[in-house]
């Protein structure tokens, strides 16, 4: 999953309530800023890794620092500033870009794009469990799929 926005845009924040709904306590959950890969173990045997690349400069760099050994079935893989490398990255995968549309400080618009079966799948799983969200503070038009290609 591609994390993408401006720094203060809420990836890191992102990362952690994912984490943090998988069952990984939110105080363990850092920005890997400077030690640009952290890993977290889940109770079902897989594992998260949050990469973040903004301190890379190159493709090789990416590779360099083991992103690619973590693309596996087991691990949930959220990279940080990965729209820097998107010819590294894998092909399918869902990317999310973050951005402030207002004035208000904690207001966030993420837009999700699915690219390939298995991201559009998970984004179809997403929305359903945002749509059961019914008297929290979530406008469900902040979140919208672009997709290229229809998966259905």
């Amino acid at each position: 999953m591609v994390l993408s926005g401006p720094l203060g845009a809420g990836k890191t924040l992102f990362a952690k309530g994912l984490a943090q709904g998988l069952g990984v306590a939110a105080a363990d959950v850092v920005s890997p800023t400077f030690a640009i890969c952290s890993e977290y173990d889940l109770a079902d045997g897989r594992r998260i890794a949050h990469f973040d690349a903004y301190r890379l400069e190159s493709a090789a760099d990416l590779e360099s620092a083991g992103f690619l050994d973590l693309l596996d079935a087991g691990t949930i893989v959220l990279i940080e500033w990965g729209e820097r490398f998107r010819d590294a990255l894998p092909a399918d995968r869902l990317e999310i870009e973050f951005s402030r549309p207002g004035e208000i400080p904690t207001q966030r618009r993420l837009a999700a794009l699915a690219y390939g079966p298995a991201a559009h799948q998970a984004l179809v799983q997403w929305r359903a469990a945002l749509a059961g969200k019914i008297g929290r503070q979530l406008d469900l038009e902040l979140l919208e799929e672009k997709s290229g290609e229809p998966w259905d």
